[in-house]
C-alpha cells in the first residue's frame, strides 16, 4: 500500500511543473491584435443572422404585396 502512494507521489511531483504552466497567462500573449482578430471572428456570427432576418423580412413582404395585387385584379 505504501508503495502505490509512494509511486503515485512521484508521479504527481513529476508532472507537477507542467500543470503549473498550463495554468499561466505567462504563456498567452495577448496584444491589441488578439482582441481585433477576436472581433474580426465574432463579427459574422452577429451579422449573419442579421442579414438572414433583414433578407427574410423583405422577401416576406414582397410576396405579402403581390398576393394583395394578385387579389385587387
Amino acid at each position: 500500500m505504501n508503495r502505490k502512494r509512494l509511486v503515485s507521489a512521484l508521479l504527481l511531483l513529476t508532472f507537477s511543473c507542467n500543470a503549473q504552466a498550463v495554468d499561466s497567462y505567462r504563456y498567452l500573449h495577448v496584444t491589441l491584435d488578439t482582441v481585433f482578430y477576436g472581433f474580426l471572428f465574432l463579427l459574422p456570427l452577429v451579422l449573419v443572422p442579421l442579414a438572414l432576418t433583414v433578407w427574410l423580412y423583405w422577401r416576406r413582404a414582397r410576396r405579402a404585396q403581390d398576393t394583395d395585387q394578385d387579389e385587387t385584379k
